[in-house]
Parts: structure tokens; C-alpha cells; sequence
């Protein structure tokens, strides 16, 4: 399904990698970020008290969010070589989590009969950037009968009390996440390249992990190595659970039954997602691990800009040549977990050479039906959204360190488990 022939930009390169460039109004706003950074310390006793003193509300609901915090806040302060605007993004985004959890739990708290809802038979998506997962997420999101998460909403799903707009008032999460794009589209002018982010944008409930204090979304914006240990030996079964209340939250506020949910971070986390959504249909998207890898790389790098004093595209192509591996470990190690009956695993040359048909043959396993009105609503995505428009990036292994040959080698595991062919990096 592909939509009308259009003009696309040039391919790019990002030059600029070590030495970031930015615009004339996005280095004014750094300034003044870097003169609020002595105010926005990366500590959990202060990061909480902001929290409480803006929602009023106290009740975490679960002691162990903090010491999480805090070892997130030490890695911040030791490992990620941040810049000052950089901390004061870091500590703005904290301070939002976790006036996210306060005002959740003060939802559940006003509302109890949430927790008897159900969370019923969610189709998940589990798979790694430029695997195809953002399109055939925004493909299955288009379906009206089908519930999704947009970006608006995963960044504050509870508006506070005080907040709430009136009958024929806007809802002010949307201007607050139109500004925040506004910067990130400055920033960041190629990002849209790789990753189209709108208001409205599918977005993935990583962002909800996020609120437990235990996910590796807190990875991509820098490198902090003792967490993402601290991470990897925790069982992540509680945090899905909360994950599972959060969505239960997002129903009973704005709506919807059937989820459909995406998340790299699914791949290496296939047990604690069955215990969670034992009746989910899952779907498994998988491409050449080395063109995987050295789009992870380049994505993080370009992106870190926004934390790092100093990028250093090297460290970050050798930390994430790790974690791609990691992933795709688990994957192949416990993708058995998942019965057949409700699992489908989608290769991106199938996808890409008829996406509507693997709709269908996900629906199929998932017992979902695939009517007229969802036929017409996937084919009107499609038709708005060409791959490609926005133009793409030339890619440079070399520069991040990564030989694509010996990733191929080194993940052949993979490729040969579950039949991915190989491809040429441009």
C-alpha cells in the first residue's frame, strides 16, 4: 500500500555528528537553559520534593520508585557527561514522571473500580527501529476499532484537577507537547527522517514504563551503563504490571477497548509481558541486525546533542552495538516463549512489499476483524503517508565504529532463526 507519487527531499548526511550545529533561536534557548542548571539538581529527594510541591500530592505508591531514582540520578551525574542544558532536560523530564505517578495514583485512588477493568487481548508490537515497526504501528493505529497511545498523552497521561479545560477549551497537554516538538524540530532537523514525531503521533508506552523508573527508554538520551545493569537485573514483571494499571488509567479517562502497543524493549522482556497480557497477540518484526544496528547508533548520536557536553559518536556506537546485541539474544532465546496461536513473526521485505495483505494475516491471528470501515481507514493512512517523505539519511558506519560485516557475522544467531536476509548499509 503506498501512496501518490510525490517530490521527496535529498538524501542527507550528518555532518555535524561531534560537532553539533544549531540554529540561531535553539542556541538562545540553550543559553537560558544553561543559566537554569544550578536550580535543577539530578537528585531523587529533590526531583520527588518538586513533584509533590507542584501537584500537591505525596503518595508515590511504591518505595522502591525513589531508589530507582536514585540510581538513575548518581549514572546521570557520574556516566552521561551531560551539558547544562542537558541536566535541566533531564531533571525536567524526571520531575514529569513522577508528577505523572502522583497524579495517576490520585486517579486510582478518587476511581478504585479502575483496577476491576480489563486489559483485553492487546496486539503488540515487539521489534527494533528501522525494522518496520513505526509503520506498521501507525498502520494498525489507524483503525478506529483499535485503541493507541498518542504522544500527547503518554507525556502526561492525568491531567491535574485544576487543569481540566472547559466544555469547548483545548486541552493544554497538546499546546505543552506542540512547544516541546517545536524545540525538538529545531534541534534536531533531520530527526523527522528517521522518526516523525507529532502531536498526535502513535507513540510508544515505554513512556509509561518510564513512570515506574524502570525502563531503558532512560538509555537512548545518554549513555549510563550502571543503569541499564541495574535494569537488566531486575525483574521487570511489577513494572508491566503497572504498565497494564496505567493503561487501564488511559481507558477509563478518554476510552477505548482493544490496545495496540509497540516497544523495542518488549524483546528482551518476553516473560514479564506474557505474565502481564497473557491473552496479547504478539508480533515480531525483524530485519538485517546490521542495518539495525547502525540505525540505532546513528539515531542516539544524533540525538544526543540535546544531553551530551561532548558527542562522542565512537562510545555511543560501541554501547549500542552491545545493546542491539542484547536484544536480539533475548529475542531468539525466549520467542518460543509466546504460543503460536498468538504469536506472528513479520520479515520488513514482507511487509514493505504489501503491508494491507501482513495486516490481514496479523488480524488473523489476532481475531480481529478486518472490515470495510478498517480497510478504508488504512488505505487513507497510506495514501497520506508515503515511506520516505520526509527524505532520508545516508548512513556511516564507519563513524560510529561499526563494521557491518562483522555485525552480521557476530548476529548471525539471528538472522538464521528467523530467516532475515542480509543487506547492503546506504
Amino acid at each position: 500500500m503506498t501512496g501518490p507519487a510525490r517530490a521527496r527531499p535529498a538524501p542527507v548526511v550528518l555532518d555535524d555528528l561531534e560537532k553539533p550545529r544549531f540554529d540561531a533561536g535553539t542556541e538562545a534557548l540553550r543559553a537560558a537553559m544553561a543559566d537554569m542548571a544550578p536550580a535543577c539538581p539530578l537528585q531523587a529527594e529533590a526531583i520527588v520534593a518538586a513533584a509533590v510541591k507542584q501537584t500537591g500530592l505525596s503518595d508515590l505508591g511504591d518505595a522502591g520508585v525513589v531508589e530507582r531514582l536514585d540510581i538513575l540520578c548518581r549514572a546521570l551525574r557520574h556516566e552521561a557527561g551531560l551539558s547544562r542544558p542537558g541536566v535541566v532536560s533531564w531533571y525536567s523530564q524526571l520531575v514529569q514522571l513522577v508528577k505523572n505517578r502522583l497524579l495517576i495514583g490520585d486517579v486510582l485512588r478518587r476511581h478504585p473500580e479502575i483496577h476491576d477493568t480489563e486489559i483485553v487481548r492487546p496486539i503488540i508490537i515487539c521489534g527494533l527501529p528501522r525494522t518496520g515497526t513505526t509503520h506498521l504501528h501507525n498502520l494498525l493505529s489507524a483503525d478506529p476499532a483499535l485503541r493507541s497511545l498518542p504522544y500527547w498523552e503518554s507525556l502526561e497521561p492525568v491531567l491535574a484537577e485544576a487543569e481540566k479545560p472547559g466544555p469547548d477549551e483545548p486541552d493544554p497537554r497538546r499546546a505543552r507537547t506542540a512547544f516541546a516538538l517545536d524545540v525538538l524540530n529545531a534541534a534536531l532537523p533531520h530527526f523527522v527522517r528517521m522518526h516523525e514525531m507529532t502531536v498526535d503521533h502513535v507513540h510508544e508506552e515505554i513512556q509509561l514504563l518510564a513512570i515506574d523508573v524502570s525502563t531503558m527508554l532512560f538509555e537512548t538520551p545518554s549513555l549510563v551503563p550502571s543503569w541499564r545493569d541495574a535494569y537488566g537485573a531486575r525483574d521487570q514483571t511489577p513494572s508491566y504490571e503497572y504498565l497494564r494499571t496505567v493503561l487501564k488509567v488511559l481507558q477509563f479517562l478518554r476510552g477505548g477497548t482493544r490496545w495496540v502497543l509497540k516497544s523495542p524493549q518488549h524483546l528482551e522482556q518476553f516473560g514479564p509481558l506474557l505474565a502481564t497480557f497473557p491473552d496479547a497477540t504478539v508480533v515480531v518484526t525483524h530485519r538485517d541486525p546490521a542495518a539495525v544496528t547502525v540505525s540505532m547508533a546513528t539515531m542516539v548520536a544524533y540525538t544526543a546533542r540535546l544531553h551530551a557536553a561532548v558527542v562522542d559518536p565512537l562510545a555511543i556506537g560501541a554501547y549500542w552495538q552491545g545493546r542491539v546485541e542484547d536484544l536480539f539474544r533475548a529475542c531468539a532465546t525466549d520467542r518460543a516463549l509466546w504460543p503460536e496461536a498468538q504469536s506472528i513473526d513479520v520479515r520488513f521485505d514482507d511487509l514493505m512489499a504489501d503491508d494491507l495483505a501482513m495486516v490481514q494475516r496479523i488480524y488473523d491471528v489476532a481475531g480481529q476483524p478486518f472490515t470495510d470501515r478498517s480497510g478504508r481507514a488504512l488505505a487513507a493512512f497510506g495514501a497520506a503517508h508515503p515511506r520516505g517523505r520526509h527524505g532520508t539519511v545516508v548512513y556511516q558506519p564507519e563513524r560510529l565504529g561499526i563494521d557491518p560485516a562483522e555485525r552480521r557475522r557476530a548476529l548471525a544467531f539471528y538472522s538464521e532463526r528467523f530467516g532475515v536476509r542480509s543487506e547492503a548499509e546506504g
